[in-house]
């Protein structure tokens, strides 16, 4: 079995703990992470998240700890992300369906998507979307991102996400069928108490969503549907569910957790936990 992970990241900002946590325990287990955007840009992990000052408003204390500051901005430090790929230029996109001759290039995007889906799955043991707010721009509704994600799904091979990160399985969906790959399963990410009223911000960009643009809870809680379950966890300090092959972590203090579930789910077959 390959030993890389391919890690997914957005280009407005990740939280710095919910990439380097995993990070750190898959390469002490031998595994080596690489790295992709989605337009090729650089990541950079949100200022809050290596500040040990900052204040989270709806948990009213800093999350930020010194461990986490520090073994963040030591990675930044590694330029380590200065080595990604591309994802515009090595996953299709699918054409308009005003585009003249679209059935024709309908079907050359299906076939050019499963040679990219069978290259990626072929190089790497497993999946890994990284959380933040940055996600919720370029990751989330990206159709690239999903026809990665289905790659590994239809394989059956691991796909792990944290936070903001897990809202893109929601919408990872076979285009005909287009029925969520999280029906049925178990799966945790941002509860409601853990939302923002306002200020929820990115990098390179002004802009101010005020409140995340969707209630993540919500969302999960309805794709999952009536044979799954969401697991808010609110209360507990950690929330890590593995309902095999989706390994998912409710926000930035599961992150060592999430990354020793993720260790489990490849190296000793876990398919549980949590639930």
């Amino acid at each position: 079995m390959s030993k890389k992970v391919l890690a997914i990241l957005s280009e407005f900002g990740y939280w710095g703990i919910e990439l380097v946590g995993p990070l750190e325990k898959l390469e002490e287990a031998g595994y080596t992470v690489e790295f992709m955007t989605p337009k090729g840009k650089k990541a950079e992990a949100l200022p809050p998240s290596y500040d040990t000052t900052y204040v989270d408003p709806p948990l009213g204390m800093c999350v930020t700890t010194s461990e986490a500051a520090e073994k963040v901005k030591a990675f930044e430090a590694t330029n380590r992300l200065e080595q990604r790929r591309n994802m515009s230029e090595e996953i299709p996109e699918r054409p308009y369906f005003s585009t003249p001759d679209f059935l024709r290039k309908f079907e050359q995007y299906f076939s050019d998507v499963k040679v990219a889906q069978d290259k990626l799955t072929e190089e790497y043991a497993a999946l890994l979307l990284v959380g933040g707010s940055g996600p919720i721009i370029d990751m989330v509704n990206n159709q690239r991102v999903h026809d990665i994600i289905l790659a590994f799904y239809k394989k059956n091979m691991p796909i792990g996400a944290i936070c903001y990160g897990v809202a893109p399985l929601i919408f990872a969906r076979d285009f005909n069928e287009r029925k969520s790959i999280i029906r049925g399963k178990h799966v945790t990410g941002h509860c409601i108490e853990y939302d923002y009223h306002d200020n929820t911000g990115f990098l390179h960009t002004d802009l101010n969503m005020g409140p995340p643009p969707y209630t993540l809870e919500y969302m999960l809680s309805d794709a999952v549907g009536p044979e799954g379950q969401y697991h808010g966890n609110f209360g507990k300090q950690t929330s890590v569910i593995v309902d095999y092959p989706f390994i998912t972590a409710r926000s930035l203090q599961c992150a060592f957790e999430f990354g020793e579930q993720f260790v489990n789910v490849l190296d000793n077959g876990l398919k549980r936990y949590g639930w």
